[in-house]
């Protein structure tokens, strides 16, 4: 999954519920049990997420939803091997653009 958002400082619970076509209550839940996770909130307590919360939101939703990950095994693979794994999510999200790119050439032909 490759979430496209628009290019924006901060993005509200709504906009990353939809994205990531999930409930909100579940972004709220990963907020709690995933530290990495800070979004910003406001006088009303209104979370606004960033750019960073996003890419460890797309990483999470990658080892839970995707990989299969219990959210124990998640916590623990983004502690003892954060970087490693991170550095392999980045390179397959970037071959998925370029696959979605080559696709759309080659039905353009």
């Amino acid at each position: 999954m490759h979430i496209d958002l628009p290019e924006k400082r901060y993005y509200s619970i709504g906009e990353v519920a939809e994205a990531f076509d999930v409930n909100t209550s579940l972004i709220r839940f990963w907020e709690k049990e995933f530290d990495v996770l800070k979004p910003k909130k406001n006088a009303k307590g209104n979370r606004k997420f960033t750019q960073e919360d996003i890419k460890n939101l797309e990483f999470i939703y990658y080892l839970v939803k995707e990989r299969g990950f219990t959210l124990e095994g998640a916590k623990t693979h983004l502690k003892e091997n954060k970087q490693k794994t991170l550095s392999r999510f980045e390179i397959i999200r970037k071959l998925e653009t370029v696959k979605a790119e080559l696709l759309k050439i080659k039905d353009q032909l």
